[in-house]
């Protein structure tokens, strides 16, 4: 297992910076997400990680040593990525066991090494099937094993089930935190799904624009988000957000003094009669789904608020009113930082 440390490293191609200078530590053992939008520059980064992007400036170390120059095969670090990248022609056995191959590894070794990765992901039956004979799941966990096999310090992965339909991504994400688990190896993993991030991570790093929002466990973000972006892009769906103004007359010795917006998450709002909650509304949509319904309200001033509701349920055109636990409210100032009272 071993550490990694980002000082100040910045990424920029011409004259646009992509990386605009991170910092962060990342512990052995540690299962580290980043999270963010579509060009937030969380896949560059760990590229620049495993050595397969060059580095503007700022220094990266892996256990302590400084890797800024050292090739990608000498970094100790395996990549897993979107898309299998498995060689058509060849096994499963021989897909696994070619990194060891081009690196002259003896057969018998490498032989070893394939059947420990092919038991831990349960491929053993598998080892003799061509790629085009395995399902999406199967493909991803030979990629995964093909990156065990070379024994590396550090796990590399790059939004690995996208193109996985969405069973097989509940299934794939217990079977890497099941890995995580068992190998005890520091791993990254990059994801622009908050939900994966939610569920896989020790931490996770949300990233906009080349820069760290905020770092902190899943509970933490979620629970305290340092601002409107991360109280935003954490929770699904996600966080209302209006004008302090519509609430502060009933809870005012509860609003922090620099505010002007507060958050609500759908999950925490209750239905109740008309003008006895925080907000009145009517409800304009009511999506069922089975375990919950999703109700889209609208407010006597216009705005639209989600709420998740367990019980009977609201039809559409009907007056309620929402109301949630004081302590659940999330307040931010007028630049969208956390205000707490």
């Amino acid at each position: 297992m071993t550490s990694l440390t980002l000082a100040d490293i910045r990424k920029s191609f011409g004259s646009i910076e992509i990386i605009k200078g991170i910092d962060l530590e990342i512990s052995d053992g540690e299962f580290v997400v980043f999270v963010g939008p579509s060009g937030c520059g969380k896949s560059t980064l760990l590229r620049m990680i495993s050595g397969l992007e060059y580095i503007s400036s700022g220094d990266l170390f892996i256990g302590g040593r400084r890797v800024n120059e050292v090739q990608a095969s000498k970094r100790g670090v395996a990549m897993v990525f979107q898309s299998y990248a498995l060689y058509p022609h060849l096994t499963v056995r021989e897909n696994m066991g070619f990194g060891l191959k081009v690196r002259k590894v003896p057969t018998a070794e490498r032989a070893r090494r394939v059947a420990e990765a092919s038991a831990t992901l349960k491929l053993d039956g598998l080892l003799d099937r061509y790629p085009r004979e395995l399902s999406g799941g199967q493909r991803q966990r030979v990629a995964i094993g093909r990156a065990i096999v070379g024994d590396p310090e550090i796990f590399l992965f790059d939004e690995p089930l996208s193109n996985l339909d969405a069973e097989l991504r509940v299934h794939m994400r217990s079977e890497i935190a099941a890995l995580h688990a068992r190998l005890g190896n520091t791993m990254v993993y990059v994801t622009h799904d908050q939900i994966e991030a939610m569920t896989l991570a020790d931490r996770i790093v949300v990233l906009r624009d080349g820069l760290i929002e905020q770092i902190g466990s899943p509970r933490e973000l979620y629970t305290c988000p340092d601002n409107l972006f991360v109280a935003q892009f954490i929770g699904s769906p996600r966080m209302n957000i209006l004008p302090v103004e519509r609430v502060a007359g009933q809870i005012a010795d509860s609003v922090p003094r620099k505010a002007t917006q507060v958050g609500m998450r759908p999950e925490h709002l209750q239905v109740v009669a008309p003008d006895a909650g925080l907000v009145t509304g009517k409800v304009a949509v009511s999506e069922y789904t089975g375990a919950a319904t999703m109700l889209h309200v609208t407010l006597e001033g216009g705005e639209i608020v989600l709420a998740v509701e367990n019980g009977d349920t609201p039809v559409s055109g009907e007056r309620i009113g929402l109301t949630m636990d004081f302590k659940d409210l999330h307040f931010f100032d007028q630049a969208g930082q956390r205000c707490i009272k």
